[in-house]
Order: C-alpha cells, then structure tokens, then sequence
C-alpha cells in the first residue's frame, strides 16, 4: 500500500462539519438506545464467566496491583478522561495537514469503527465491571478521581455500553496511522498506546478484557474491507519505499514544492545526454600500438579490462627484406623491357 503525497487536501470546513455530525450523532444515538438495564446486568455476567471459560485474566486480580497506589490508580484515570479524544483528534489534525491520503484513509477507519461499535452497543448493551458486584472490582474514578462520569456529565453519556471499547479501537487505530506515517525503526513503538489503553480501562474497572478485543476485532474486519475494495492503500505509510519518511513534498494544489521549471529540467536532460554520448566515446577509444609488440593495440573499453587483439596484417615468416621476389640470375637489363 503507498500513500499519494499529491493527493488534494479535504476542504476543512467540510471536513470539521463531518467530524461533528458524525461525533454527535454517535453521542445523541448512544442516550437514545440506552436498553433495559436488566440485560445490561445479565450480559455482564454473561461475559464474565465466558471469561472465566476462556480462561482469560481475571481483571479484579490486574486492578489489585495497583489499589493501593493512588498514584498510578490516579494516573490511569487521567488516561482514560484525558487521552482518548485528544490524541485522536491530534493525529488526525497532523495527517490533515501532513499526509492527506492518509487522512482520509484514517477518517474513513474511525468512521466505521465507531459506526460497528454503535451497533454492536445497540445489540448487546452492558454494564461495565465497576457496576457488576460478582466481579468485586472498584470504581476507581469515583474513590480516587478524576473522574469522567460525574453529576454534571453523566446524563449525556450512556454507561451500559461498554460492549466494545471504543477506547481500544481507536488507539489501536492511531497506532496504526503512526506507524504507517513514519519509516523511523522505533515507530513499533506506537503499539504501546492500545496495550497501555487496554490495560487503563481495565484497571479502572470501565471495561472487561472481551470487550478490547470485540473492538480489535472489528477493526481488523473493517481492514479487511477496506483493502478488499481498495481503500486501503494509504494505510500502509510507504511507497513502500517510502514517501511517508519525508515531509510531505506536496502543496494543496498537488505540485511538488520547489519544483523546477520545465526549461530547466529540458536543459538538465540535454546535459545529461551530451555526457553520456561523450563517455561512450571515450569507452571505446582506441590507444597506440603497444610499444612492447608493434603488431598487437589495446582495446579500451568502459565495461572490461583492456583487451589484446592481434594484428590482422599478412603474418611476418622473418624473410630479409630484398627476398620479396624471387631471384633467377637475369641480368639486370633482362628484367625490364624494352620499348623500340
């Protein structure tokens, strides 16, 4: 997959509309399917000894390291309340303005993303662990803070829909983005965000282990389709040779910057040809007999070692030089004729 770097940039009021219609819309759908909170409780407890049948960590056992340790425990909170949309919102901004192709690529991904996730929230609504009492897990946001549930806030966020974490998918697919954007050796590094996420929400008993992965898994089969219909062809950062290590070389209008005029790039071929003419000349210049051997030269050429060839005169058989014509003993006015 390669990224086009003169693909045009979106208009970005369009761009800023369409990222708000699709932000609220996600929210004002969220509190308008807000289920029956009797199926909210049994799918927990559903998924809780699914889980257990897995054998999947316990997640009560993950937050017991840390409780205790109101600093990490504070710190996790703050990633969760702080992280997610900003850091979002931050790379989509920079591929606006830096790799529009991936951009719009990246977008798309999100869009769909958080579309599935809609739905699958619709489906199978659920409470979250810190409100299941069989997983005896705590509500780090409320006994340590901060917290992103509070009075003022929690009419405008549904709570039971925790099945898939929306939290995981996106910072699975920033990390994405990142990599593909950069050719850098430590770019791998970016798949620290989702792992670091998935075990936040974990810790502060917003989500369980299935739901990260429902979310992964969604964007694995949104990948999928995307690269099956060929979509995907930014998201691999690379030419893959890869333009994506620079900056971006191109303007809005699709024009290489610093891009030089036509009259300069016919006289720059121009030159390049007189120069490979005159080296082919000078490849298969002939020098002077060898002085060692007048009957051979030394064929010079641009590929090859210099190449003896022999002389292709009458062989020399080391007769005296007054032996070119026989001698029969004629006087030596016998061997011309006379004219009367």
């Amino acid at each position: 997959m390669s990224i086009d770097h003169r693909a045009a940039r979106p208009r970005p009021v369009r761009e800023l509309l369409l990222v708000a219609v699709l932000f609220l819309a996600y929210k004002l759908g969220r509190l308008a399917v807000a289920g029956d909170l009797s199926t909210a409780y049994a799918n927990a407890v559903d998924v809780w000894d699914l889980e257990r049948a897995l054998r999947l960590p316990s997640e009560a056992a993950l937050q017991g390291l840390v409780l205790g340790h109101d600093g990490l425990v504070r710190a996790a909170n703050l990633y969760y309340a702080c992280v997610h949309f900003p850091a979002t919102a931050a790379v989509l901004l920079w591929t606006y303005l830096r790799r529009p192709a991936l951009y719009r690529w990246a977008r798309t991904t999100l869009a769909l993303l958080t579309a599935a996730g809609f739905v699958a929230q619709v489906l199978v609504p659920l409470a979250p662990p810190r409100f299941l009492w069989l997983t005896g897990m705590e509500d780090t946001g409320h006994s340590v803070g901060p917290t992103v549930y509070g009075s003022s806030t929690a009419a405008f966020a549904n709570q039971y829909a925790a099945m898939p974490s929306l939290h995981v998918g996106w910072a699975a697919a920033v990390a994405i983005v990142l990599i593909a954007a950069t050719r850098s050796r430590w770019r791998w590094l970016w798949l620290l965000h989702p792992l670091l996420t998935l075990a936040v929400v974990v810790v502060t008993a917003n989500h369980y282990w299935l739901d990260g992965i429902v979310s992964l898994a969604l964007l694995g089969a949104i990948l999928l389709v995307l690269r099956r219909f060929g979509l995907a062809g930014a998201a691999s950062g690379r030419d893959h040779g890869g333009a994506a290590e620079h900056d971006e070389q191109y303007t809005q209008t699709g024009r290489r910057k610093h891009e030089p005029h036509a009259g300069t790039r016919q006289r720059a071929a121009a030159t390049a040809g007189r120069r490979r003419r005159d080296a082919a000349v000078v490849a298969a210049e002939r020098v002077p007999p060898d002085e060692a051997d007048p009957h051979r030269h030394v064929l010079r050429t641009a590929r090859h070692r210099p190449v003896a060839l022999p002389d292709r005169s009458l062989p020399d058989r080391g007769l005296p030089a007054d032996r070119g014509l026989p001698d029969r003993g004629l006087p030596a006015d016998q061997g011309q004729t006379h004219v009367r």
